[in-house]
């Protein structure tokens, strides 16, 4: 999305930092770690507020930009790879260019591949996540399964819809939409259908 350059040279063995947040409501958590990238010491920033399974054009960006003696810098791991996957293919890629992978919040330490250990851990610790993801993932599918074969999955209501009665009953309290919205955590624009719906009911 943008890339913000705090050096206009290319130096050697410079620190390259990465953010990303998913969506583009999440500036503060950007900017977050573009403050603690730049504590760092990072020279140029990559910096992108896009979902992990869209293309990353910043992250492509930054990739391509370090050279050889450089390390590419990220406040966790989750804001870098998608999946174990992408994780090793990108560990891959930097180690073909000679460029190290430091991450700064990795279960509140700093682990930097250059070293044997932390490459270790960096793997492990993907790996781990992704495994746990995956099994997750097929507990929740072999439960859907038996709920449909027992004839008790309705699937999920939407959350403002399982809170319709609260609404009204704010409502009815003179409480405004926007409050109700905040209250309940849902969207106004959900609160708003609610109560149409019930004066045309």
């Amino acid at each position: 999305m943008w890339e913000i350059s705090l050096e206009k040279s290319k130096e050697i063995n410079m620190l390259v930092g990465y953010s990303r947040t998913s969506t583009t409501e999440q500036v503060a958590g950007l900017e977050a770690q573009d403050r603690d990238l730049r504590a760092t010491g990072c020279t140029k920033l990559f910096s992108e507020q896009v979902s992990s399974v869209a293309q990353r054009a910043q992250l492509s960006a930054a990739l391509d930009f370090v050279r050889e003696g450089d390390t590419l810098v990220v406040t966790r791991l989750d804001r870098l790879a998608r999946s174990t996957a992408d994780l090793l293919a990108i560990i891959d890629m930097l180690e073909q260019k000679g460029v190290a992978l430091r991450i700064l919040d990795f279960g509140g330490q700093a682990v930097d591949t250059k070293s044997p250990s932390g490459k270790l851990i960096v793997t492990m610790f993907g790996a781990v996540a992704q495994f746990e993801r995956e099994l997750l993932l097929q507990r929740q599918r072999e439960g859907i399964a038996k709920a449909k074969a027992d004839g008790k999955y309705r699937g999920r209501s939407p959350t403002a819809l399982r809170q319709s009665a609260k609404v009204l009953e704010m409502k009815a309290r003179g409480a405004k939409p926007t409050a109700i919205a905040a209250s309940l955590n849902v969207s106004r624009a959900s609160v708003y259908r609610i109560l149409a719906e019930a004066r045309t009911a």
